[in-house]
C-alpha cells in the first residue's frame, strides 16, 4: 500500500470515529448509554477516564475534543466538499470526460516509482476519484460564465498539444558483458530470483544497478530511450522480463513494469474543458468548494 493511500485511510477512519462518537454524545437517547470504542476485537465499554499515565488521566471528553481539533475539522470539511460537488454535479447534469481523466492519470502515474499490481489498482482508484472531483468542481465554478466559441477554438489551435500524452513504458534493465552471463541471469530469474537483486549483482550499468536496474518511464518516441528497448517491450506483457538481446557490445535483459497508452484530443472532445479553464482564468477563481456551499443546506458540528 502506498504511503499516501495509507494516510488517507487512517484520516478517514479518524473522522468516521469522530462523527460516530459525537453523534452518540448528542443523540437524544444517548445520555443513558455507556461510551464504547472499538479496540480491534469488537466494541468495548469505557469509563469516563480512558487512560492513565503516571498520575495523569486522559478523559473521554478530552479525547473527543482532541479528535474534533483542526485536523478533524479539515477532514470533515473535505468530506462535505466532496458531497457538495457530487450533488450539484448530478443536479446540473455535469459529467466528466473519462478520456481526459485517463490521460491525467497516466501523466501522474509516470511520477510514481515501481508499484505492485495491487498498489497500482488502489492508487489509480484514488487518483480517479480526486481528478473527477476536480474536473466537476471546475465545471461548477465556471457554470454560467460566458466564453466565446472563437476564444475556445483559438486556444485549442494554439495549445492543444499540451493535452496530449505520448505512449510510455516503465522498465528496469540488467546489462552484462556477454550472452553466457545473460543466460545465467535468465536461469536464475526462471528459478524465481528477484530481478532487482540480480541487477545489483550482475549489471554493469553503474548508474542503475544500485536501484535494481530501474530506469523509470520513457516515452516510446523519446530520443533518450535506449536503443532497441521499445521494440522488445512491444512484444512483452507487463510485469515480465525479456529474453537477452544485443545492445552494442553488451547484452541487455529488460523488465517491463508498465505500459501507458497515448492520448490525443480532437476539438470536440476537449472544448468543454478548455471553456471551463478559460472561464476560471477570467473569473480569477481558485479551485475551492466554498462558493458552492450556499447552494445546499449544510449543517455541521463546527457551526454549533
Amino acid at each position: 500500500m502506498s504511503r499516501k493511500l495509507s494516510s488517507g485511510i487512517i484520516l478517514l477512519l479518524i473522522i468516521t470515529n469522530i462523527v460516530t462518537l459525537i453523534f452518540w454524545r448528542n443523540d437524544g437517547g444517548g445520555h443513558n448509554k455507556t461510551p464504547t470504542v472499538d479496540n480491534g476485537d469488537g466494541q468495548q465499554s469505557v469509563e469516563e477516564t480512558l487512560a492513565t499515565v503516571g498520575d495523569k488521566t486522559i478523559t473521554y471528553d478530552e479525547w473527543i475534543e482532541a479528535l474534533k481539533g483542526e485536523q478533524g475539522k479539515r477532514q470533515l470539511k473535505n468530506m462535505i466538499d466532496r458531497e457538495v460537488v457530487q450533488q450539484l454535479a448530478e443536479e446540473k447534469n455535469i459529467q466528466v470526460n473519462d478520456k481526459l481523466v485517463d490521460r491525467e492519470m497516466a501523466l501522474l502515474m509516470t511520477m510514481e516509482g515501481v508499484m505492485t499490481e495491487d498498489e497500482i489498482e488502489k492508487e489509480e482508484e484514488k487518483l480517479r476519484t480526486d481528478i473527477e472531483h476536480r474536473y466537476l468542481l471546475e465545471a461548477l465554478l465556471a457554470d454560467g460564465t460566458s466564453v466565446s466559441e472563437d476564444d475556445v477554438r483559438t486556444y485549442y489551435d494554439n495549445y492543444h498539444n499540451q493535452y496530449n500524452f505520448s505512449a510510455s513504458i516503465q522498465f528496469s534493465h540488467i546489462i552484462v558483458d556477454d550472452m553466457d552471463t545473460a543466460e545465467k541471469v535468465i536461469t536464475e530469474l526462471d528459478d524465481g530470483a528477484s530481478f532487482q537483486l540480480l541487477a545489483q549483482e550482475y549489471s554493469t550499468d553503474d548508474e542503475t544497478k544500485d536501484q535494481g536496474g530501474y530506469l523509470g518511464f520513457y516515452s516510446t518516441t523519446s530520443q533518450f530511450m535506449p536503443s532497441g528497448y521499445s521494440d522488445v517491450a512491444e512484444d512483452m506483457d507487463e510485469h515480465t522480463y525479456s529474453e537477452p538481446f544485443q545492445v552494442g557490445d553488451d547484452v541487455a535483459i529488460i523488465y517491463l513494469h508498465r505500459t501507458l497508452p497515448a492520448y490525443e484530443f480532437e476539438y470536440d472532445e476537449i472544448k468543454d474543458h478548455i471553456k471551463n479553464e478559460l472561464a476560471l482564468n477570467e473569473l480569477e477563481q481558485s479551485l475551492t468548494v466554498d462558493p458552492l456551499w450556499d447552494e445546499l443546506d449544510i449543517d455541521w458540528i463546527y457551526d454549533k
